[in-house]
């Protein structure tokens, strides 16, 4: 079931990505080519073991086909634990030079108990546009 808060969703292997996005034209700057966005995840377990997220890897393509890759440990300086049944929440945001382009990625997850204890595995980000709309165009 989508919360309907969340517009875009991905599940592997038992964890849930959610993610909502809303253009901030308060912090966007179209004269200057710049547009600004804020991503709301959350993260959640579905599976039946304990995981860490250790790691963050971000596609972020902009409407004239530029990519930044972005890697780097946890989310918003955290390497949450999620038990079984459990959710981690957080909020970042992304500019572009574009007045609209698209993120996509993926989790790097450890298993911290049972007998997959140090198993790794990856849960996917799902595709989301980011898009201005109109009036900041």
């Amino acid at each position: 079931m989508l919360d309907s808060f969340f517009d875009h969703a991905a599940m592997t292997d038992g964890i849930t990505v959610r993610v909502s996005v809303s253009y901030l034209p308060e912090q966007s700057a179209p004269e200057e080519a710049r547009w600004f966005w804020a991503y709301h995840v959350r993260v959640e377990n579905h599976s039946d073991r304990a995981v860490q997220l250790l790691t963050r890897h971000w596609r972020i393509t902009d409407a004239g086909g530029g990519v930044n890759l972005v890697e780097g440990e946890g989310v918003v300086g955290e390497q949450p634990v999620l038990r079984p049944g459990e959710s981690h929440d957080y909020v970042s945001g992304c500019p572009l030079p574009t007045p609209w382009g698209s993120m996509e990625g993926r989790y790097t997850f450890v298993v911290v108990d049972g007998e997959k204890t140090g198993q790794r595995f990856e849960a996917a980000i799902p595709f989301f546009p980011l898009e201005a709309g109109e009036t900041a165009q």
